[in-house]
């Protein structure tokens, strides 16, 4: 499908594009709708069914239909994809989970959504999102990769293993049933509070994206003369890679990740553009800097011992139905309510 552009451009740039127009759009979708688990799970930590958790949803799960939509179709397969094939581990899974849903509350933004804000001019979220690289770095080959591979290891779980459709005897129509659920439960709460159109068109989109990061890989590992890892749309061992790019000599390697996180910047900084949403923000005392570093160091070491981010574990792994990918997802939340119980209701208790 892709060969044109093979042809014309070659392997890596091809990637690196569909990279960076799929991070453009995700960029612009997840800054209009707000998408961000951190600011729905708090919701849910606060007693309140909101329209964060309702943006939540709707990103959630379009991201499950339209991903087993897909293999239903023939135009996906998961045969290839790391999470239903590799050994797992549960450990990491828990922990670092646990880790990255402390350290979003801590910084007050998921991954995805301290990169959308750094394009808006926040730059609370520019140096969070830069320590977080940084930590995920070193927690995958750098010097803490020793301690992430020993926690890794006291808990593991063979590839077929992971495969929830399998364990319960789902199909994959079965499986897009129930993401419908999901949605018609973010239908429901949007309704109740009152969720513009737009936004929950733009969060549905978010989750689209995440399916068409699938396909797009998918595709280019069948097309491509180069060996193309299949995954969708992640921002742990992406942000590291492209720290590492921007610090080693010229000519590495182009990758889709490579395309990713510049082209999410992008579409960020034009959709705020284009709404009036620019906006310079520093922070307010060393004390809060404090935290927002705390917080990225947490998340970026617990997404590298977790397999990914809010959006590469909690939604494109769970759009395939990887057993640690949900067991990342249900840490993050219990994670992140413990960490507002425990730092910021406290405070005001």
């Amino acid at each position: 499908m892709f060969d044109w552009f093979i042809d014309r451009i070659g392997d890596q740039w091809t990637l690196a594009l569909g990279g960076a127009v799929i991070g453009m759009l995700f960029g612009a979708l997840a800054q209009r709708s707000r998408f961000c688990l951190r600011a729905a799970t708090l919701e849910v930590a606060h007693g309140r069914l909101g329209d964060r958790l309702a943006i939540w949803l709707f990103a959630f799960a379009t991201a499950l239909i339209a991903t087993q939509l897909l293999i239903v179709f023939g135009l996906f397969d998961t045969g290839t994809v790391r999470q239903l094939n590799n050994t797992g581990s549960l450990s990491g899974a828990i922990l670092g989970g646990l880790m990255f849903g402390s350290g979003m509350v801590l910084t007050k933004a998921c991954a995805s959504r301290m990169l959308v804000l750094s394009a808006t001019g926040n730059l609370r979220a520019l140096l969070s999102g830069l320590v977080f690289a940084v930590a995920a770095q070193a927690a995958r080959d750098g010097a803490l990769s020793p301690v992430r591979a020993a926690v890794n290891a006291l808990w593991t779980i063979d590839g077929p293993s992971r495969d929830l459709l399998v364990l319960f005897r789902v199909d994959h129509a079965g499986a897009a049933l129930f993401g419908a659920l999901w949605l018609v439960a973010g239908l429901v709460l949007a309704l109740r509070n009152k969720v513009g159109i737009w936004p929950a068109v733009g969060a549905a989109g978010v989750g689209l994206m995440v399916a068409v990061a699938w396909w797009f890989n998918f595709s280019m590992a069948a097309t491509s003369f180069e060996m193309v890892p299949v995954h969708a749309l992640s921002f742990t061992s992406p942000s590291a890679d492209s720290l590492m790019y921007v610090l080693m000599p010229p000519g590495g390697k182009l990758t889709f990740d490579l395309g990713l996180i510049p082209g999410v910047f992008v579409g960020a900084f034009l959709a705020a553009a284009l709404s009036g949403e620019l906006k310079l923000e520093g922070f307010d005392s060393g004390a809060t800097m404090r935290r927002y570093i705390a917080g990225g160091c947490m998340m970026g070491f617990g997404g590298v011992l977790a397999g990914g981010c809010a959006i590469g574990a909690g939604v494109s792994g769970a759009s395939v139905f990887a057993l640690t990918a949900w067991i990342v997802l249900w840490s993050m939340w219990f994670g992140a309510v413990a960490t507002d119980r425990l730092v910021d209701r406290a405070k005001t208790a």
